[in-house]
């Protein structure tokens, strides 16, 4: 059940800020970074899970992750055992 998710009207995107997470890609609108998203999914984590984790993230922010890592990453991207700084969000 995806109803703990943000339901925004407006679609997610990856972004990067320098005024929010130094910088790091994140989902628009939170403070949740791409690469935490990438390590969940890679750790065979469901969406929902996510979510419970995340409240903030919309409905959509799972997948705007999974475009901006195929996008950045290439198509294995979930291949990659850890995050880009080593650690582990899971």
């Amino acid at each position: 059940m995806l109803a703990k998710a943000n339901q925004s009207r407006i679609p997610a995107e990856v972004v990067s800020d320098s005024s929010v997470m130094g910088g790091k890609p994140v989902v628009r609108g939170t403070r949740v970074p791409a690469e935490t998203v990438m390590a969940y999914l890679r750790a065979g984590r469901s969406s929902q899970d996510i979510f419970e984790s995340y409240p903030s993230l919309p409905v959509d922010g799972v997948a705007a992750v999974v475009a901006w890592a195929e996008q950045h990453h290439g198509a294995n991207w979930r291949q990659a055992t850890s995050m880009s700084d080593g650690s582990d969000p899971c």
